[in-house]
């Protein structure tokens, strides 16, 4: 039997895409193997959002080299955001890849099929890697349109393309026929939804009509733009039974100007009174945020701006990069890269510090409290799973029944900013 090897970088739709070929794959009659020397197909699906992240595809590029050299059978294909239209340059560069296609051009894997007598690869196929998961992933939109001065995703993904809520639907029932239990819903800009379909619905619209699907426990989304976060999407997540209390919502920076050179398209005012919003319609709700520092021309004061409105709006997480530059993108042309790596890496470790104190505090408030936990397995002897509110909890159970994939409650016994722990009420 033929085998494959996927290595995975980046973002929750990188996962869904890889998920789709996984699922290919193994409807081609391929199983499996953890090793890139044991693989008949390898699969890099790639990320250059950071330039650490691309680093590293880089250099898992060239350690295939080897593999091929030993094998040279061996498939190695290439997609991900270090594809841009200039697929065959790639080749150049690294011509022990034989597939080099932009993110989900299926159209490459399928000639690729076709000529060994295999099957095409269908939309269908991201289900099957994904049955029998308690969780799984569920693109909604793609691409995006707001061109962030220092994102390179509209250049790689191309603009939104929204998929019609019907197929959604049906992608999602499928899903939970076979296991699963709790979607997300995914989107470079998940807001979006809907804008370009003919009958215009919103996300709010397909929230609405998954919340609806029996057998499935738990909705999520992400990742929103602030300027698309609508009164109608609030209520909505208010008052739907199934769409979780966990809203992620990039503010980048406290500071007006580098908003502006970012071309967010919002004041800091104005998301903070988003967030006002939010947790007014949503009192349980547990935000987080995504904040760049070090962007070109952030002075010390910029920065201290932003602290100040991490310390005052209080986010139960904080993911934090620090800012390089993407050739291609506006802020690239137009901005020298002139914080200093070691600044910005101070000023990194500020922030995180910051978000495991301010983490540790809400995270604390749970202690003696019951949660209700979806499980998705066990690590260590004890189980693992989220609450509604996106956190982590590890618990113990003194029976011997397989909760993979049930709601349960647990009492929290013990807290930090990266997760509770407590035993099964």
């Amino acid at each position: 039997m033929p085998r494959y090897y996927v290595w995975t970088i980046g973002c929750q739709m990188n996962k869904a895409d890889s998920d789709h070929v996984i699922g290919y794959l193994e409807r081609a009659g391929y199983s499996s193997t953890d090793s890139p020397e044991h693989a008949d197909f390898i699969l890099v699906n790639s990320c250059v959002v950071r330039q650490n992240a691309e680093d590293k595809v880089l250099n898992k590029l060239m350690a295939l080299k080897a593999v091929k050299k030993k094998a040279r059978n061996t498939i190695i294909a290439l997609t991900g955001c270090l594809v841009d239209s200039r697929a065959e340059d790639l080749k150049q560069r690294f011509p022990w890849l034989d597939i080099v296609f932009r993110p989900r051009e299926w159209e490459a894997v399928s000639r690729w099929a076709e000529a060994r007598g295999l099957p095409r690869l269908q939309e269908s196929d991201s289900v099957l890697a994904q049955a029998g998961s308690v969780t799984a992933y569920v693109p909604a939109i793609h691409g995006c349109n707001n061109f962030c001065s220092y994102c390179i995703v509209p250049y790689r993904r191309g603009r939104e393309r929204s998929r019609d809520l019907d197929e959604i639907w049906c992608h999602v029932k499928v899903l939970v026929d076979r296991g699963v239990k709790e979607v997300t819903l995914l989107g470079q800009n998940i807001g979006a939804y809907g804008r370009d379909l003919p009958y215009r619905p919103d996300l709010a619209d397909l929230l609405t009509e998954l919340d609806k699907i029996q057998g499935l426990l738990r909705i999520r989304f992400l990742t929103n733009h602030p300027r698309d976060v609508s009164e109608k999407l609030i209520r909505a997540v208010g008052r739907l039974e199934k769409v979780c209390e966990h809203i992620s919502l990039p503010m980048q920076a406290g500071d007006n100007d580098i908003l502006r050179a970012m071309r967010r398209g919002y004041t800091v005012e104005q998301y903070a009174d988003l967030v006002g919003q939010v947790r007014s319609a949503i009192p349980q709700v547990a935000l987080s945020t995504d904040v760049i520092v070090g962007f070109p021309n952030e002075s010390d004061e910029q920065y201290e701006n932003t602290l100040r409105w991490l310390r005052e709006l209080r986010f139960d997480r904080i993911h934090v990069a620090a800012y390089s530059p993407r050739p291609g993108t506006i802020a690239s042309r137009k901005f020298p890269d002139n914080v200093p790596a070691e600044k910005k890496k101070l000023r990194l470790r500020e922030i995180e510090s910051l978000h495991e104190s301010i983490a540790s505090e809400i995270n604390a408030q749970s202690v003696g409290q019951s949660v209700e936990v979806l499980v998705e397995g066990k690590q260590k002897g004890r189980w693992q799973g989220r609450t509604r509110g996106d956190k982590l909890v590890f618990f113990t159970d003194k029976s011997d029944a397989d909760l993979t994939g049930q709601l349960v409650n647990v009492t929290v016994e013990k807290a930090s900013a990266w997760a509770l722990q407590g035993s099964r009420v």
